[in-house]
């Protein structure tokens, strides 16, 4: 077995058994995102498609000694292997980036945008004070689940538990108005 040949069998070895530790992992829910710090900011859409992370690595090296063996294998040259070897990680590396990318955008943040609320048809919870007297809640389906948000309205009378209200305009932070449908 030549040197070159020795190189390719460890990479394939090393990078395939952190591929498969890295699967196992996932299957079992655990994290092996090691591309940096996840947080959660309110409006943030991520970073896009990411060429280079941890995962996207791995492929490339995984693939490139595997690569590498089936050429030296084929009788291909060494620097030709390389290349080739090079070349098919480098896809294997987009197809990851492009794979984790489609997927990302398939997420939702499950932040409620209280502005999604206005328009919608809902139910009084308790009762909400008339010509904004008194704090209420209501009962609405926003962006797919029923939720529980407090209301005040301009109506002239107590709108009680029961009556159908729609949502005219997000006065502040998470404060709806409201008003009786007829």
């Amino acid at each position: 077995m030549s040197q070159i040949e020795h190189v390719y069998w460890i990479i394939a070895i090393v990078f395939s058994v952190i591929l498969l530790i890295v699967f196992v992992l996932t299957l079992f829910g655990g994290d092996t995102d090691m591309d940096g710090v996840d947080a959660e900011i309110e409006g943030d859409t991520g970073i896009g498609f990411q060429f280079i992370s941890f995962k996207s690595v791995v492929g490339f090296f995984t693939v490139f000694g595997w690569t590498g063996i089936t050429c030296i294998n084929a009788g291909v040259s060494n620097w030709m292997s390389v290349l080739i070897a090079l070349i098919a990680g480098l896809i294997m590396m987009f197809v990851i980036a492009w794979l984790f990318y489609i997927m990302m955008k398939q997420t939702e943040s499950g932040t409620l945008l209280i502005s999604n609320s206005v328009g919608k048809v809902g139910e009084v919870y308790l009762t909400v004070g008339a010509n904004r007297s008194k704090i209420g809640k209501i009962q609405i389906k926003v962006q797919g689940s029923l939720r529980e948000l407090e209301a005040i309205t301009d109506n002239d009378e107590d709108l009680v538990q029961g009556n159908v209200i729609r949502v005219k305009e997000v006065i502040t932070g998470e404060l709806l108005l409201i008003e009786k449908l007829n």
